[in-house]
């Protein structure tokens, strides 16, 4: 099969490799027939390859039709229609059954200390073969794969894969109060349906910050303020007061992450670990990693006191000075952590099959087959030709 695989860094390559088999008796083989590029596949792209190894094939947003089955595989058929979420969960153990299946103790990589494992996320996450591709292989094939309706396109549904539960996560832990407001820092395709998440659960205010003209576009047309940080500047801080009865939203969603812009010195540093011998480069990353905190920082100065911070963005140090005295006299709370994908099924498949009320089949800026991911990368990291929302059709 066909499948995109990473090389090094801003090296990635679609390559043939042997088709996925059932290994397992509750595994399911999936062809896919679209899938997507997250911003997090940035990280691999750029920062992450000392967890990475040549041939590793990416991506963890895929949906398709059930080819195979495993002999205990009772709950999908063949021909079935299915999304698959991007973290692997068992959906029995004491953290699934907790509704935190990002956290699930039977996929957990003790060997890094991580959480449950990841589709094409490296060896921080299982080093699982991911999505990008033609085929794959899926295991808990009774209660991983969501099964979706035929009829509507994929993209109606794709996004249950991690998008919508990510942003829908994201707004859940920002706890906005009823009529109450939210500034969403970073306008990809995580802040991008925070905002439409947080109108849609009831948030009076909703703020959208970014400095790419496109994305505020989008996000502006459909009626959330937005404003531009190249423009604002140092004096954004006043700006979203200005919108809030001077005291900041009740909460703030940093959907940005370790790329944020604005940290040169970090930035460099991260590019220095990256040239290192891959395995002094992870301990490195694991023990002092820092990452660009700008949209961190921002989250802080910008929350009233007493509100709260949803990380939704990734992170990847493990020394990043946060200001707790800060923090701790804003009486910030802070939640995050990894979309735990089933626990939102039941609140986002109404919103997907009775009317298309987020937006979905429209989210996408662009429909590429498999072969274009390479530049698609390139383009998407760049931020060029208005990419938003990226998703390949293998």
């Amino acid at each position: 099969m066909k499948a995109l695989a990473w090389h090094g860094k801003r090296d990635v390559r679609v390559d043939t490799v042997p088709d996925p088999e059932i290994q397992d008796p509750t595994d399911v083989i999936i062809r896919v027939t679209t899938t997507g590029l997250c911003g997090s596949d940035l990280h691999l792209y750029e920062v992450l390859g000392p967890f990475l190894d040549a041939g590793d094939i990416l991506g963890h947003e895929p949906m398709g039709i059930v080819e195979e089955v495993g002999s205990e595989v009772v709950n999908v058929l063949k021909g079935d229609r299915v999304v698959v979420p991007f973290n692997i969960s068992c959906g029995a153990c004491f953290m699934c059954k907790q509704g935190l299946h990002s956290q699930c103790e039977t996929t957990q990589v003790h060997s890094q200390g991580s959480g449950a494992s990841l589709f094409g996320y490296t060896k921080l996450y299982g080093q699982v073969p991911g999505g990008q591709a033609e085929y794959l292989r899926v295991p808990f094939g009774n209660t991983l794969p969501i099964a979706v309706p035929p009829g509507p396109p994929d993209d109606r549904f794709v996004y249950l894969s991690d998008v919508l539960p990510t942003a829908w996560q994201a707004v859940d832990y920002a706890a906005v109060p009823p009529g109450g407001s939210v500034a969403v820092l970073g306008l990809g395709p995580i802040g991008d349906m925070c905002t439409r998440i947080a109108a849609h659960r009831g948030a009076g205010t909703v703020i959208g910050i970014d400095l790419v003209p496109e994305r505020l576009d989008r996000v502006k047309a459909r009626g959330v303020h937005t404003l531009d940080l190249e423009e604002h500047g140092d004096g954004i801080v006043e700006a979203v007061r200005d919108l809030t009865a001077g005291r900041g939203p009740d909460a703030v969603i940093d959907a940005v992450g370790m790329e944020a812009h604005g940290a040169a010195v970090t930035q460099a540093a991260q590019q220095m670990t990256t040239l290192l011998p891959g395995k002094l480069a992870a301990k490195l990353m694991q023990r002092v990693g820092v990452d660009r905190l700008s949209a961190l920082y921002l989250a802080i100065e910008l929350v009233r006191r007493g509100g709260t911070i949803s990380l939704s963005g990734v992170y990847g140090g493990m020394a990043d000075p946060l200001p707790l005295l800060t923090m701790f006299d804003k009486q910030i709370q802070l939640r995050m952590g990894q979309a735990n994908v089933w626990r939102w099924v039941d609140d986002l498949l109404p919103l997907l099959t009775d009317a298309d009320l987020l937006g979905v089949e429209s989210f996408a800026t662009h429909h590429l087959p498999l072969e274009r991911a390479p530049d698609a990368y390139e383009m998407f990291q760049k931020k060029q030709d208005g990419a938003v929302k990226i998703l390949f059709n293998p």
